[in-house]
């Protein structure tokens, strides 16, 4: 008798004596499956209904599921398995066989075996738990050993075809895989793609030595280096600095004064620097009284002291009239200073006229006033300026040298940094313009320099509190172990705060506390750096305040005298930081789709469940479909494939730490990390409000004494004064003195680079675009160039010089009558341009370099490249819809 007939019997036996252990097998969220074979001969006789498991939605049931056991999923019927299906399962590992999802097979064989007397109580634990619980199955632990022996071992595969002849499908042995990790090292970090160095690669420094593993890169860098230091040798030896001695004139009402140049011009142009109560260029308009200044030629044949009156000389205009609007003569004693600089250009045919030596010839400076007093001027006179149209080539010259050496990490970029800028002043010298040292020294931004100085000692101290691991417990704790809801709260506490402190500020105090919380949730903390540095960026932007490009704006007095205040300016910028905010984090979540690439670490869990998923599609894929019994078995082990993978998905996507591991971490971090120093910590947060207070101040123009730096400053000395520090070595070592000299380094090669002509250039085309396109258009294409020129310069290169350049170009256009363009607009287009377009490259903002050097102090590193692949797209993004929301306020809605 077929013994499946047997178990038909046996199981209606069972099912008349007791009911409590029959139920369907079907799973009510996944149904069973039924498969026809069209009256195969193999095919077993209807057998009746299995077993099904409870939904759970008893309280018992939701007791005992709490406790960890999990419900049966049935994918065929046990009325589907036939003779040679069942032949087929008990060829599979015992680990597939004892799955869940073959309960059908698993009862059908425990049927079977309990009529032929070799029943194995143990050996299908799912079946026994499924009849003493009800269909709930124990709980499954996995041994390691018991991995190691089903991974070793041979899947053999015999399949009963319809004459009953066995055939051997595959003898395949199973080898385990080992899921590739997250690269990390303590000293470098590297994501995404990016393949690692060997570990031999890798110093005590985490610095690379693949140049020791390939002398030809080693020795050419060295080479290249060498021969940059040559050059740089070679112009400043031969070059002296250029010294330009000022002179002061008195200009005599309605009369010309002649002041001869000491010196004939060694190129065809002549730099002349006028000083003196003059108006600048948006009040030309507004008066009559001007100086007019040219150049004048005279020769003679004589050999005569051109000291004596020129009788016997010759006079003849060389350069075109230039016009400066002056103030009222009332207004003398009052007006500031102006300092106005024009390029005269002299035609090669009076130039060689110059310097021919049968005819002496000298120039001599023409200023005529047309008002009717005296009138003081201060002049310099440049004999040899820049040559602007070569010096912009040299200027992108270095910079795409500078960039060269960042990007691809041939050196450090500190010391990147130091050789683009001794490079641009040799090349200055070349180009007989070598600024002095007062100079260079006057070009480094102090006031930046001082107000970082002076944060990174307030960290400092704050960090010996204990203050920034006692707030990462916090943030921890509150989060309940969810990814995305740490990053966006990190993410809108640092908008919130770089709106009123600057974003170099901001990234001191938030980057300690980002990196410890990462390395309690076991997370990467380098993609969480970068967002924070994103934010700070985006919340600059909203007051006049948060970021230096703003603070340069809103100090200029025509913006000012124009009512561009704190507030409008501040409702202005929120809506579009809003809309920003909302869409970088929009941006994140695709970007991160995968939270994964967050954890510094896969879990455990993941990894078991992507290991299992290949061994079923293994075990699925070498079954081949000629057999209908073998699509039973085929659909099976591809229905459990289907349901690991959701259930891999939906870990993988869900981003939370499991609740034992977040509440065990919880206790031990509240353990270890309290406040170390709460007297301290009163001491350093009195300080951190009277910082704060000093910077609101500062905003208020009436009350404004103190700079930004100065406040800094001053607040760190009253602490170190209370706090009785004596260990200020210790308080010392912990300033990122690379990243000072960084921003040293970087203020000069800017000042060296606009002094060649690039900025100039970049303006000078920014206002040919605007004027060549119709009335009706101008606003629009006004704000998108001045918003994505300011954004993409400023991505590459330091957005205060930049944004003093467009600062200019924005004052010009409003304040040329003819054109019909509103200021605010264009101010608006100005602020978001250069703090969004910061984003773009790690160069480009203060604080993005502030955060790496913070990272690497704290072991992890992210390179221009790592930077530039999260940061670039996010700035893109970030200007379109920035340009999208003022076109449709200001152009659409005039909002202005």
């Amino acid at each position: 008798m077929n013994y499946l007939s047997n178990l038909n019997v046996f199981k209606r036996r069972r099912n008349t004596s007791s009911t409590d252990s029959s139920s369907a097998v079907s799973s009510p969220a996944t149904p069973a499956t039924t498969f026809t074979d069209g009256g195969s001969s193999s095919r077993a006789p209807p057998v009746a209904p299995a077993p099904a498991v409870d939904d759970g939605n008893t309280p018992q049931r939701k007791k005992k599921r709490k406790k960890g056991r999990k419900r049966t999923v049935s994918v065929v019927p046990i009325s589907e398995v036939t003779e040679a299906s069942l032949e087929l399962w008990r060829s599979l590992p015992p680990k597939i066989r004892h799955d869940p999802s073959m309960v059908s097979f698993q009862q059908v064989e425990l049927e079977h075996a309990r009529l032929h007397g070799d029943c194995h109580e143990d050996s299908f634990p799912e079946i026994q738990g499924l009849e003493e619980d009800g269909a709930e199955e124990d709980d499954e632990e996995e041994e390691e050993e018991d991995d190691e022996e089903y991974e070793n071992e041979f899947i053999t595969i015999n399949v009963t075809n319809e004459e009953g002849q066995n055939k051997e499908i595959g003898h395949v042995k199973e080898k385990k895989e080992i899921p590739k990790p997250h690269v990390h090292h303590l000293a470098g970090h590297y994501i995404g793609n990016i393949t690692p160095p060997k570990h031999d690669d890798l110093n005590d420094t985490g610095q690379n030595q693949l140049d020791e593993d390939h002398p030809f890169r080693k020795y050419s860098k060295i080479i290249c280096l060498f021969i940059t230091w040559l050059m740089i040798m070679a112009f400043m030896v031969v070059k002296d600095e250029k010294l330009v001695e000022p002179k002061h004139l008195s200009i005599s009402p309605f009369k010309t004064k002649a002041y001869i140049l000491p010196h004939l011009p060694q190129s065809s142009r002549i730099k002349v620097t006028l000083e003196g109560t003059f108006l600048s260029e948006p009040y030309n308009n507004i008066t009559e009284n001007y100086l007019t200044v040219y150049l004048q030629m005279l020769s003679s044949t004589l050999e005569a002291n051109f000291s004596e009156p020129y009788e016997s000389s010759s006079a003849k205009n060389i350069s075109e009239p230039w016009y400066i609007p002056i103030v009222h003569p009332y207004l003398f004693d009052s007006a500031p200073i102006v300092k106005e600089q024009r390029l005269f250009d002299i035609a090669e045919s009076n130039y060689e006229h110059l310097h021919k030596a049968n005819h002496p010839s000298l120039v001599r400076l023409m200023i005529r006033s047309n008002i009717p007093a005296s009138m003081p001027v201060e002049i310099r006179y440049d004999q040899s300026p820049v040559n602007r149209d070569v010096g912009v080539i040299y200027a992108a010259f270095v910079l795409i040298f500078l960039y060269v050496l960042i990007i691809w990490e041939i050196v450090h970029r500190t010391f990147a940094a130091v050789i683009a800028s001794t490079l641009a002043i040799s090349i200055l010298a070349a180009l007989n313009d070598r600024p002095t040292m007062e100079d260079i020294i006057g070009w480094i931004d102090v006031e930046t320099i001082l107000l970082l100085f002076s944060m990174m000692i307030l960290v400092a101290i704050l960090a010996e509190t204990g203050i920034f691991d006692f707030l990462s417990v916090y943030i921890y704790k509150i989060t309940n172990g969810k990814i995305w809801s740490l990053i966006h709260g990190l993410c809108l506490c640092t908008v919130l705060i770089s709106s009123f402190l600057d974003n170099v500020t901001t990234v001191l105090l938030m980057a300690p506390i980002t990196i410890r919380l990462c390395e309690v949730m076991d997370m990467n903390p380098v993609p969480i750096l970068m967002a924070i540095t994103v934010h700070a960026n985006i919340g600059g932007t909203t007051t006049p305040v948060g970021d230096p490009p703003n603070i340069i704006i809103t100090s200029n007095q025509y913006i000012l005298k124009h009512g561009v205040t704190f507030l409008n300016f501040t409702a202005h910028m929120l809506v579009g930081v809003i809309i920003v905010v909302i869409t970088t984090n929009i941006h994140l979540r695709i970007i991160y789709k995968n939270i994964n690439h967050l954890r510094m670490h896969e879990p455990k869990e993941l990894k078991e469940l992507r290991r299992n998923i290949k061994v079923w599609e293994r075990a699925a894929g070498k079954i081949p479909p000629y057999s209908k019994d073998a699509n039973i078995v085929r659909e099976t082990l591809m229905k459990k494939v289907k349901l690991l993978r959701h259930q891999y998905k939906k870990k993988m996507t869900k981003g939370t730490v499991p609740e034992d591991i977040y509440r065990s971490t919880l206790e031990e971090l509240q353990r270890e990390h309290p406040i170390k120093n709460r007297a301290l910590l009163i001491k350093s947060g009195v300080v951190c409000v009277f910082i704060v207070s000093l910077f609101f101040i500062e905003s208020i123009p009436e009350l404004r004494r103190l700079s930004s730096g100065w406040a800094a400053l001053l607040g760190v000395v009253l602490l170190l004064i209370i706090s009785d520090k004596n260990d200020m070595d210790a308080v010392l070592s912990r300033v990122e003195w690379p990243t000072l000299l960084f921003f040293a380094a970087m203020f000069t090669l800017m000042e060296a680079v606009e002094r060649m002509g690039l900025i100039d250039w970049i303006g000078h085309a920014t206002e040919t675009i605007i004027l060549s396109v119709s009335e009706d258009l101008r606003l629009a294409v006004a704000i998108v160039i001045i918003l994505w020129i300011s954004a993409l310069t400023s991505a590459f290169v330091d957005s205060i010089p930049v944004t003093a350049m467009m600062v200019k170009i924005v004052v010009a256009l409003s304040g040329k009558a003819y054109l019909g363009l509103p200021l605010q607009p264009m101010v608006w287009a100005l602020a978001f341009g250069p703090c969004l377009g910061g984003n773009g490259t790690l160069v480009g903002a203060s604080a993005n370099v502030i955060c790496a050097g913070i990272a690497e102090q704290h072991g992890y590193r992210f390179s221009f490249m790592d930077y530039f692949k999260l940061g670039f797209p996010i700035m893109l993004v970030s200007v379109i819809v920035t340009t999208g929301y003022l076109i449709m306020a200001h152009v659409v809605f005039a909002w202005h």
